[in-house]
This record gives C-alpha cells, structure tokens and sequence, in this order.
C-alpha cells in the first residue's frame, strides 16, 4: 500500500441506541448509494449513540442524509491516514504533529491483517490547517 494520508470531512448523527440502529443507517446509506471511508459508533448518553460518518462525497452524504430524514451535525475534519504496518508507523505520524504542537484529542485505527492499517486522526478545528501542514498536506 502506498503511504496515504489525507483530509477528510465527517459528519455526526445521533441516532437512538438499540438493536439494530447501526445495521439500520449503514444499510440505508448503502442503499442510497453513499460510500463510506470510515466509520465509528460510541455511547452518547444513556439511550443515544453517536455515529460518526466518513463519507468519500460529503455532497452526496448530506443530500442523502436530509432525503432520508437522518440529522447530521458537521461538517468536521480530520485526517484518513493508510500506511504500512510497520513498527512506529503511527509514532512517526504523532511526532510530526507532536513537534508542529498540535494536539491529537482521538484517534482510532486498525490494521487489516495483510501488512496495511487504516487509521482516523482528529484534531481540533482551529488547528487543522497547521496540522495539515505539519503532514505536509
């Protein structure tokens, strides 16, 4: 896999928390045609969660989204950062944004079991296109 970091925007939806809910708006996303990048799903409240949603055409998403009734908050940024597993890859990100004094306040990734990992890196919107400059973007 080639070295890939780039921005991305992402938008939020709180969507009542049972059975079935993520199921539910990944399938009707899917079937509208929205392509995701990334995707995250974390409590938010006692009977919430909140979705976070990666969209590789945020027009679409947002289009999509208001068409099916579905609140989105956003757009946010953040980074999609793809590389090889290799030892210290994820360090040599967080140095880079380390030493430009950007703050990395979540992050969340996964390898993929053949030698790559996807990873999400937010910083805050106030020092997103220092951070982009820091990776050189």
């Amino acid at each position: 896999m080639a070295h890939s970091i780039r921005r991305v925007e992402y938008y939020y939806a709180n969507i009542r928390d049972e059975l079935g809910a993520a199921y539910r708006v990944l399938a009707q996303l899917a079937e509208l045609g929205v392509n995701l990048l990334a995707f995250t799903a974390v409590p938010s409240g006692p009977s919430l969660a909140q979705f976070a949603l990666f969209p590789q055409d945020p027009n679409k998403l947002v289009a999509e989204a208001s068409a099916a009734q579905l609140k989105l908050e956003g757009p946010y940024h953040a980074f999609l950062v793809q590389l090889d597993d290799e030892l210290g890859a994820l360090a040599s990100v967080h140095e880079q944004l380390f030493r430009a004094g950007v703050d990395v306040y979540a992050s969340s990734g996964v390898t993929d079991g053949r030698g790559s990992f996807g990873y999400v890196v937010y910083v805050r919107e106030d020092q997103f296109q220092h951070a982009a400059q820091a990776l050189g973007l």
